[in-house]
């Protein structure tokens, strides 16, 4: 099940096995193999002792720019994941229609930044309050997630979730509506299109809004 507390302002329903679109083996387009912005492989193999991070907060063109810029970062990408389509592209994912949440890849260093610091940047970069949107970004594929790889990841967003909903209550803000789920549960990542891969940094322009509640998330103990 879901680990989430979904409140009454969702305006979007995630979407039945049964009507869910089915999807394809094979992908319909091909993935870049360097990140454009560190130059590492965007779909490894990495470094010995690597750990990957699966966070869901919003369109991931701000949200994936958000942590390549962080120390200890090994790569990141924008993707689809906690859904039930297979190989979905960009288009199926905003009909409602595969279950996935845009997600954003982090990879990385453990040694240089931690679990916490991690989920403190994801915490504070959104508001994991408004269920099935961002901001004027409405729809399933906008919602709030964190997947985690690690036992010890799952306990620090647990934990991180906990403060961060007393403290955003503590401001006026309703429940927080984050899905917390391990990765293997939530299914594969599936990456996103080549155009959508570090999109912030191919176009400085581009349009991609913060939607931070401006409350700062503690950190544990």
């Amino acid at each position: 099940m879901f680990e989430s507390l979904f409140g009454t302002s969702i305006k979007h329903q995630m979407v039945s096995p049964e009507r869910a679109l089915r999807g394809r083996d094979d992908p319909e387009f091909t993935v870049p193999e360097k990140h454009a912005v560190l130059g590492t492989p965007l779909q490894g193999p990495w470094p010995e002792g690597t750990r990957v991070l699966y966070l869901a907060l919003g369109c991931f063109w701000g949200a994936e720019k958000e942590f390549w810029q962080k120390p200890g970062i090994v790569t990141t990408a924008a993707g689809y994941m906690g859904g039930i389509t297979k190989n979905p592209t960009y288009e199926e994912t905003c009909s409602g229609l595969t279950g996935h949440t845009e997600t954003v890849l982090v990879a990385y260093d453990p040694t240089v930044v931690s679990d916490v610091e991690l989920l403190r940047a994801f915490w504070e970069a959104h508001d994991p309050t408004q269920g099935f949107r961002q901001g004027n970004d409405r729809g399933t594929q906008y919602r709030s997630a964190i997947y985690w790889t690690t036992p010890e990841q799952g306990v620090a967003a647990r934990q991180t979730r906990e403060m961060y909903a007393e403290r955003l209550a503590a401001k006026g803000f309703g429940d927080v509506t984050t899905e917390l789920r391990p990765a293997e549960e939530a299914g594969p990542f599936w990456y996103a299109e080549g155009y959508h891969q570090q999109y912030l940094a191919k176009n400085p322009n581009g349009y991609c809004p913060v939607h931070s509640t401006g409350v700062a998330c503690p950190v544990p103990a």
